[in-house]
């Protein structure tokens, strides 16, 4: 009695220690992720099942004549065979082989391909492994492992006792059985993970490396063998070429060139951008090609070889996109063995391609900015503005672009573009999508312009196959003052980056200094020759009144000696008619042209501006112009202004030349504007016509004085001189004059003049 009762204590404790491990294993697959191994867990398994026999043994049962093992395997279901370095057991007797690997048709694959459990004394004439049975093994029981219907492994339990599994034991095991396969399930899920998350480690940390050195070269002729040896150590190969696309020539040029201690036996040609060659393959549908044998027919076909004496088996070849999907060019890297390039290679590659074209851009926006700031010392500033243009639709991808100028309060005025024959359009400052970026000082993007209803040239938009637009005020740097905008369009979809705002801001801002520089200078000169044409009609003018001084002598002598022979030759006079006609005749001429020269002096003499009535000079001037009974002439608003500061003969000449152009504009037939208007300080004139316009052309020339001697030349001896005296005037009066022409619209002149204060 007392041995039962010391066998079942045995028992007993034995099924605590079963139940125990069951509950330590369930833990520790919970924790497989935390830094506990696979092969421990199963190990612990093993060891359970072990115990898990040894507890179900009868207790009458002596156990001292055997004892239990155990044996896990990993199974591949995919490859249909077991990992020779997965085994992992528990409780072999000491010095027993390990060399039991599952046969083919041993129980374990039976136990597999029935997707059951099996035991050795009921599986027919199949036999226990020879080494298990060199160990002592007399029974056996298979347990194939099943997760979600997958085989992940095989529980081998062995006895070496001459009893047979009792269904106690099978039930434990039937748990055991389960946590293993969850065990094997988890395990490798957080193995691949684990895997997964190291080699993204490691690609990280070459993509960190290769970073690194990209950013250190300063130019492409540098940087782009670069990038080509990095991608040839990150892949382990040997063979590869750096295509940079060449947006005019629509080609690829070999740029780097790499064979392994070898030396290209020619140069690589240029390629183009279609299907003939598998550089020009990835590069026309902008995505990566990886060729495992280039012998086949498809890629044999277009396959372009590099110039090495060495035949190539493998490929691979990534494209570089820039922004807004621009091709940058294509990195590819070959290779003498078939299948030589990885997925995972694939993937560095792109990670290297995208890093190249950062750098790409970044030294493209620094050779850009080099070659403005060279541009912005010594060229125009018109051409300048276009290379801004240019470089800035390079740079990201876009098809058209626009620079716009503040010229009034609310207007803008196209003053560069990529589209030359719109330069000198107008656009509202508050009624358009251009005009609130520069009110707001911030730019503004729009994602599809045809569609946009703020967008007022969305005819325009659909007619030159615009769709996404980006628009930046052009603000000088040192006192954020806004001078215009830039404005860029691209042929498709587009999401403008952070990247693309800082590019066009940077490009922006050398814009807005060459104006602003460009102004100034321009002021500069008007002040000088202001100053220089003050200074010579000041001299001018003691020449003209000195003249007029003399001739005044000379012709009042005339006067005086005709006065004289009329005196003292009256009685042949009266005899004479002829005599006495021509000596009035000489009088009245004399006095005439002492008359004129005496007017003409006067436009030569500087002027002292003083408070003039406007209406007074506008009607004399109409008096001397040669009015058509055809032309109809309206006037708005100039009764009621106020006087300006000017000189009165000099403001009477002023408005003549602007109506006599008018109406020689407008042939002897159609209407005549003159219109007033009181703005403040100062007071506005204009003189509009419904002539035929002037051409854009010459707009920005028309006040200029080599501009009106090239006109007097066309004119059959007309000097021409009007517009550039109209501009000389109106400078020397403070004002300015600003003309406004749509061809086959008409011109309008006007004169703003500084008014009189009036109290």
């Amino acid at each position: 009695m007392e041995k039962k009762d010391s066998t079942a204590a045995i028992y007993n404790a034995d099924l605590i220690k079963t139940l125990t491990a069951l509950n330590e294993i369930g833990a520790r697959i919970n924790r497989l992720g935390m830094g506990y191994d696979l092969r421990a867990t199963l190990r612990l398994i093993a060891e359970g099942a072990v115990q898990a026999v040894a507890a179900g043994i009868d207790p009458t049962v002596s156990q001292t004549d055997g004892g239990a093992s155990a044996v896990i395997w990993i199974y591949d279901e995919a490859r249909r065979e077991f990992d020779l370095a997965s085994r992992v057991s528990a409780g072999e007797p000491e010095g027993a082989s390990v060399d039991d690997f599952p046969r083919q048709d041993g129980l374990g694959q039976q136990a597999i391909d029935r997707r059951c459990r099996l035991l050795s004394y009921e599986a027919g004439p199949t036999k226990i492994h020879p080494a298990k049975q060199e160990a002592g093994a007399r029974s056996l029981v298979c347990y194939p492992l099943i997760v979600s219907d997958e085989i992940v492994g095989a529980l081998y339990v062995y006895r070496r006792d001459k009893h047979r599994f009792n269904e106690l034991e099978l039930l434990i095991l039937d748990n055991f059985v389960h946590l293993a396969g969850m065990a094997i399930h988890y395990g490798r899920r957080i193995g691949g993970l684990s895997e997964a998350l190291a080699r993204k480690i490691r690609e990280m940390e070459k993509i960190r490396r290769a970073s690194h050195l990209i950013s250190s070269r300063t130019n492409l002729d540098e940087m782009l063998p670069e990038i080509l040896s990095i991608g040839l150590d990150m892949t382990a190969a040997q063979y590869g070429s750096f295509d940079l696309y060449d947006k005019r020539q629509d080609l690829l040029i070999s740029k780097a060139l790499t064979g392994s201690r070898e030396r290209p036996a020619a140069e690589q040609p240029p390629l183009p951008v279609n299907d003939q060659s598998v550089v020009g393959w990835v590069a026309s549908r902008q995505q990566s090609l990886r060729i495992t044998d280039l012998q086949e027919p498809q890629w044999q076909a277009i396959y372009q070889p590099l110039p090495f004496d060495r035949e190539m088996r493998s490929e691979l070849a990534v494209p570089l996109i820039g922004a807004g999907g621009g091709l940058e060019g294509v990195l590819n890297i070959e290779s003498p063995n078939p299948n030589a390039f990885t997925e995972e290679d694939q993937h560095l590659l792109e990670a290297l391609a995208a890093q190249a074209v950062i750098a790409i851009q970044e030294i493209r926006l620094l050779d850009a900015m080099q070659e403005i700031v060279e541009v912005l010392l010594t060229a125009p500033v018109d051409d300048l503005l276009k290379l801004i243009i240019e470089r800035a639709c390079d740079l990201i991808n876009a098809s058209a672009g626009f620079i716009w100028i503040v010229s009034e309060p609310d207007t803008l005025v196209m003053r560069q573009s990529t589209e030359s024959q719109r330069l000198g359009e107008k656009l509202s400052m508050r009624r358009s999508l251009t005009g609130q970026a520069v009110l707001l000082h911030q730019p503004i993007t729009i994602d599809d312009v045809r569609v946009y209803s703020g967008f007022q040239k969305r005819d325009l938009a659909l007619e030159q196959g615009w769709v996404s637009a980006i628009i930046v005020p052009l603000l000088t740097p040192n006192d954020g003052g806004t001078v215009g905008s830039f404005n860029l369009y691209t042929s498709k979809l587009r999401d403008f980056s952070a990247w693309d705002k800082k590019l066009l801001t940077c490009l922006a801002n050398h814009a807005a200094v060459a104006i602003r520089d460009a102004e100034q200078l321009t002021q500069l000169k008007e002040t000088q020759e202001r100053q220089a044409i003050a200074e010579t009609f000041a001299a001018v003018g003691d020449v003209g009144a000195n003249l007029v001084h003399q001739l005044n002598n000379k012709f009042g002598a005339i006067s005086v000696r005709v006065q004289g022979i009329e005196d003292k030759c009256a009685q042949a006079l009266e005899t004479w008619p002829y005599l006495a006609d021509n000596l009035q005749e000489i009088a009245r001429s004399s006095y005439q042209a002492m008359t004129i020269v005496r007017d003409s002096m006067a436009h030569l003499r500087p002027a002292q501006p003083q408070p003039v009535e406007v209406l007074p000079c506008i009607e004399r001037a109409l008096q001397r112009a040669t009015l058509d009974p055809a032309v109809e002439i309206f006037q708005t608003g100039l009764e009621n202004l106020p006087r300006v500061w000017a000189g009165e003969k000099q403001l009477e000449m002023v408005f003549y030349n602007l109506v006599d152009n008018a109406l020689k504009a407008m042939a002897g037939q159609g209407e005549l504007h003159l219109k007033g208007k009181w703005l403040g300080d100062e007071v506005a004139v204009t003189i509009v016509d419904t002539g035929p316009g002037i051409p854009r052309e010459m707009q920005t020339q028309i006040f200029e004085f080599t501009s009106a001697v090239n006109r007097s030349k066309e004119k059959q001896g007309r000097l021409g001189f009007g517009l550039w005296w109209v501009k000389t005037f109106v400078d020397r009066f403070g004002g300015r004059v600003a003309l406004e022409s749509e061809p086959g619209r008409g011109s309008a002149f006007t004169v703003w003049l500084p008014a009189e204060k009036r109290n």
